[in-house]
């Protein structure tokens, strides 16, 4: 018997998030063009988890600098009012595939839009680069 199994295991990330009372979990595939911007700012509800399967994703969360995950990385998210400004493709020449496991608040969408006048009333807390 092989004794594989014991080395076969690469940690990608470890996190500690609140999820949500009696959340349940939805995992999906999201595919963009080259080129895409991705989906408009939004927020999750609760914690999301992602794995960029193909090209490479411009990723930026409120407070945090833009950066971009490419194929075979991951990343993550703790959800409730943190905006998620940018998913999408950061290359013009190939499309973008990535995974996302969500923990999903009941009676809740598990993707929300920010509207474009909290945008504007949360700019404060969107990172800037240093002069």
């Amino acid at each position: 018997m092989s004794d594989a199994w014991k080395t076969a295991l690469t940690v990608l990330q470890e996190a500690e998030p609140d999820i949500p009372p009696g959340a349940h979990v939805m995992t999906v595939v999201i595919e963009f063009p080259p080129g895409d911007p991705g989906t408009p700012p939004h927020r999750h509800p609760g914690p999301a988890f992602g794995y960029v399967i193909e090209g490479e994703m411009l990723f930026e969360l409120e407070g945090q600098p833009p950066r971009v995950i490419r194929a075979g990385e991951a990343f993550w998210e703790p959800g409730g009012d943190v905006i998620h400004y940018s998913d999408g493709n950061n290359r013009a020449d190939i499309p973008s595939k990535f995974t996302v496991t969500m923990m999903c608040v009941p009676g809740r969408p598990m993707l929300e839009l920010v509207e474009p006048q909290e945008l504007e009333q949360r700019r404060d807390r969107r990172w800037q680069a240093p002069a």
